[in-house]
């Protein structure tokens, strides 16, 4: 979790850390309440139970996962992250390519988005890609 002195980025860099410890609920001190995660091709997740929902529910789907940030931008309290979200399932990683946007306000997340191929996650998720 962040501190009101950390910039967006230390808190998006410790999010993502912390994502490896597949617990979802260990992962609630970095949202504000009112926080609105959206994988743009599904319905965003509004508010830190939804949104703790929804990240406990990709995390019931592997053993591990981890965000691999390949690149990081940050304007203001915009966090911009170019990554590999790898997820272990079934004994081998089903990497996926993601462009997160998020938002910070006073050391917590306030919006998460992120972009990604929906047809190519489903694929290798169901074990044809």
């Amino acid at each position: 979790m962040g501190t009101a002195t950390d910039s967006p980025e230390q808190v998006v860099r410790r999010f993502c850390d912390a994502v490896t410890g597949m617990d979802a609920e260990a992962l609630r001190p970095f949202f504000t309440d009112d926080v609105v995660y959206h994988n743009m091709p599904m319905e965003p997740a509004v508010g830190l139970d939804a949104t703790i929902e929804a990240l406990a529910m990709f995390m019931a789907m592997c053993t591990a996962l981890r965000f691999d940030i390949h690149h990081l931008a940050a304007d203001g309290d915009a966090v911009l992250t170019e990554r590999t979200d790898v997820f272990t399932i079934g004994g081998g990683d089903a990497p996926v390519a993601v462009m997160g946007v998020f938002e910070v306000a006073d050391g917590r997340i306030t919006a998460w988005r992120d972009y990604f191929d929906l047809a190519k996650v489903t694929a290798q998720m169901s074990g044809e890609g």
